[in-house]
């Protein structure tokens, strides 16, 4: 079986691209009237637009499920609509223990068919193993992220480290099947380089350039350096132009070949 991460290396390697595109459709960034359909076309339309180009999906659950048992039929179409090989990650931040763990995991995993997911790792390893146990399904521990208040748990010292070097040195314990990664925000790049010295075998996913301002160049040379990383791009990509299809490809592709010349040169 092969490994999540080794998965993840060879789809970035075939597609040349180290873009993932976040699924956070809300209904206020369409227009204070939109309704569920108009959110289902824009995501139909943003898949269309970027499927070619991007290296994974990242849909964010709460945006389906604000629409409750619409919303999870909405987020099982939109599975089916991806369905071409492209990997597809949970963004849920699941953080639960024991059975409920275990069952986030068989619902994201089996149900809907995602091949990773992000998980807070608050509660320690019991809230993370359930989503590695199988190999070819991988976890993005939440690590240092890039939402303005993210220190003041994230930056707490326990003698000379951090929280999140500590959860970076314990994600690279747990990763014997190849199928752990890591969440590190765009917005602090110096601390992508703290974290990749500590993690250099686990892929990074890297969110907040766009919208929230995170440093597009740094966090692609910083999170590639040594290692590997997805540049997760939702608001910036999905709502950019006029937000019709060509819009968004365009925006989309623009975004793609610079992580490639920023990787490469």
């Amino acid at each position: 079986m092969v490994s999540f991460n080794n998965r993840l290396k060879k789809h970035i390697t075939e597609l040349s691209s180290y873009l993932c595109v976040g699924l956070d459709i809300s209904p206020e960034s369409l227009g204070s009237a939109s309704s569920l359909s108009q959110c289902v076309d824009h995501a139909n339309r943003v898949i269309d637009a970027t499927i070619d180009l991007a290296a994974a999906f990242k849909p964010n659950l709460a945006f389906f499920e604000q629409w409750g048992s619409a919303g999870y039929k909405w987020l099982e179409e939109t599975m089916e609509y991806i369905n071409n090989g492209t990997l597809t990650i949970a963004d849920g931040k699941r953080g639960d223990i024991g059975n409920t763990a275990e069952k986030y995991a068989q619902s994201i995993f089996d149900h809907f068919g995602f091949d990773a997911a992000t998980v807070n790792p608050y509660m320690g390893e019991d809230a993370i193993v359930p989503f590695i146990k199988r190999p070819d399904k991988g976890a993005f521990i939440l690590c240092k992220t890039s939402n303005p208040s993210s220190g003041d748990f994230q930056n707490s010292q326990n003698g000379q480290k951090h929280m999140f070097e500590l959860v970076a040195r314990k994600s690279v314990e747990l990763n014997s099947t190849e199928n752990v990664g890591l969440v590190v925000g765009a917005t602090i790049p110096e601390e992508i380089k703290t974290i990749r010295r500590i993690a250099p075998e686990l892929p990074f996913l890297i969110p907040g350039v766009g919208a929230q301002g995170g440093d597009l160049e740094k966090s692609t040379q910083y999170g590639n350096e040594n290692g590997l990383a997805l540049i997760s791009i939702s608001r910036g990509i999905i709502f950019s132009g006029d937000k019709t299809e060509k819009a968004i490809r365009s925006t989309a592709k623009d975004y793609k070949d610079k992580m490639m010349d920023l990787v490469h040169g």
